[in-house]
């Protein structure tokens, strides 16, 4: 009987020691040793993706990693991509609910952030039939020319006395100029509340925001809530959406002003009239967070992505040269000397600049990490088991580096794009400044005309050079940022007019 006693009791002792014995069912991706209760997060730096890079370097293209509790897989080979983005898309297209995205975002009503089902299809449709489909591209092609027209002569003037320019603020004005009048149907010249400086401002703090790490994410709720509260990274978050608020509160208040408008195509109008209109049974139904919620995509993607983009080129054509000078040589060539304007007709016809813009893209992905994943399902990739609800990670930055890739791929050489079929359109996994799949960036073309055409037009009317006293070695390479990565420290030219 005391034998029966002691089996009884020693029983599940034996279960729990068999089953630590014994080997593990799941095969995990490899990763570094994390810490109790932090996991990795004492392994991470300033910046994600170079974190990523490093790590990878020594546990693999397929790493697992730990933020507190939530477990995150981070690849880093274009083979492993694509069996993410396209072998195994559906299982893993949805996002992990975050604070700071869900706040930003008003409670996911979005495109970018939100969960994947039926309200994220529909959302996607309605923004790209009233802003991204290639009927608008066209109805706004005006808009574009005339915000180019305003950049060359705000440019001119400093061209005419011979001052060095901050680059990044005057591209930043070209492009919010065209996506503010685009999507929210506003010109900023003539708008009382949208002061160009404190919008900038506004960009930058929202960006960081949504890009920061919150500990609430990853540790249990009352752990990581009191943390984020004492270091301050609650608040500093509330106060930047208040402002963000504010502002795209302005903007609608703004159109209701209004009753007939000029020009009733730009995407929030269309979104205000969904908003006052019946829905047909079953359709989403809009509603003002809705329109925020895209508001918040449009500033957030749409404006600074462009802006990082159209520096990091200019900063590797001053850093090359010879890459600059054969650049404008072929557009001034092929376009011919007496142009008064740039068109977008232009665009089709400077090949070479293609090519630096790819070659940009692959050095300087102004998003080197695409927009994390969550696993809806149990999936296998490189023969490792990704357990349901897995944060995914996709490093840009290292699949843009990787020697199995590119001939030395820490050179700027935009003639590695010659003759070769990869593109920036997502169909091509070592080479994704896009993503791919269900949640590549629908605004991917409009975000290419905006960028051509702005570097079309600093390369055809103008010459640059440095300032005085400064040489290539002297140009920073240092970044900065925290969802897009940006060049820290300005990029200061000096321009001449071109006269040929």
């Amino acid at each position: 009987m005391s034998i029966f006693i002691c089996f009884i009791f020693l029983f599940p002792l034996f279960l729990i020691l068999f089953k630590n014995l014994s080997p593990p069912k799941q095969k995990l991706p490899p990763g570094p040793t994390g810490l109790p209760i932090i996991g990795n997060l004492h392994q991470l730096g300033r910046f994600l993706h170079k974190s990523f890079h490093k790590l990878s370097l020594k546990h693999g293209p397929v790493m697992l990693l730990h933020f507190g509790f939530v477990p995150v897989v981070v690849f880093s080979s274009k083979e492993t991509a694509k069996e993410v983005l396209k072998t195994h898309d559906l299982e893993t297209c949805t996002r992990p609910k975050m604070v700071a995205t869900g706040l930003f975002t008003y409670n996911f009503k979005d495109i970018g952030f939100t969960q994947y089902g039926e309200d994220w299809r529909e959302m996607k449709k309605l923004v790209g039939l009233e802003l991204f489909s290639p009927k608008k591209q066209k109805s706004f092609k005006y808009i574009r020319e005339e915000e180019s027209d305003l950049l060359v002569k705000k440019l001119s003037k400093s061209a005419q006395t011979q001052t060095p320019i901050d680059l990044g603020k005057a591209l930043f004005s070209f492009t919010a100029g065209i996506i503010f009048r685009l999507a929210f149907g506003q010109n900023f010249r003539e708008c009382d509340f949208i002061h160009m400086e404190r919008v900038e401002e506004l960009v930058l703090e929202s960006e960081t925001s949504v890009g920061t790490l919150a500990f609430t994410d990853f540790f249990p709720t009352g752990l990581g809530w009191l943390i984020d509260r004492i270091s301050g990274q609650h608040s500093r978050v509330n106060k930047v959406f208040s402002k963000l608020t504010s502002f795209f509160q302005h903007v609608i208040d703004d159109h209701l002003k209004t009753k007939q408008r000029q020009d009733p195509s730009d995407l929030v109008s269309t979104m205000l009239d969904m908003i006052n209109k019946p829905t047909k049974s079953g359709s989403l139904k809009i509603t003002s967070d809705h329109l925020k919620g895209v508001m918040s995509d449009v500033f957030l993607a749409g404006v600074n992505a462009g802006v990082i983009t159209m520096i990091w080129a200019m900063t590797e054509l001053t850093r090359h040269p010879k890459v600059m000078k054969k650049l404008q040589e072929e557009i001034r060539t092929t376009l011919g000397s007496n142009k008064d304007r740039i068109t977008e007709e232009d665009l089709q016809k400077v090949d070479y600049m293609k090519l630096v813009i790819e070659e940009t893209f692959r050095l300087h992905p102004p998003a080197p990490l695409l927009l994390p994943r969550l696993t809806m399902s149990d999936i296998k990739i490189q023969g490792y088991n990704i357990p349901k609800n897995t944060m995914i990670e996709i490093n840009t930055y290292t699949i843009g580096r990787d020697p199995k890739c590119w001939t030395n791929p820490e050179e700027f050489i935009p003639e590695r794009f010659i003759n070769t079929s990869i593109s920036y359109k997502g169909q091509h996994f070592e080479f994704l400044p896009f993503g791919a799949g269900r949640r590549s960036c629908p605004g991917m073309a409009l975000g290419i005309t905006i960028v051509e055409l702005g570097l079309l037009n600093l390369l055809y009317f103008f010459n640059w050079s440095l300032p005085e006293g400064m040489s290539i070695a002297d140009i920073d390479m240092e970044e900065v940022g925290a969802l897009n990565i940006a060049k820290k420290l300005p990029l200061e030219l000096v321009p001449t007019l071109h006269h040929s």
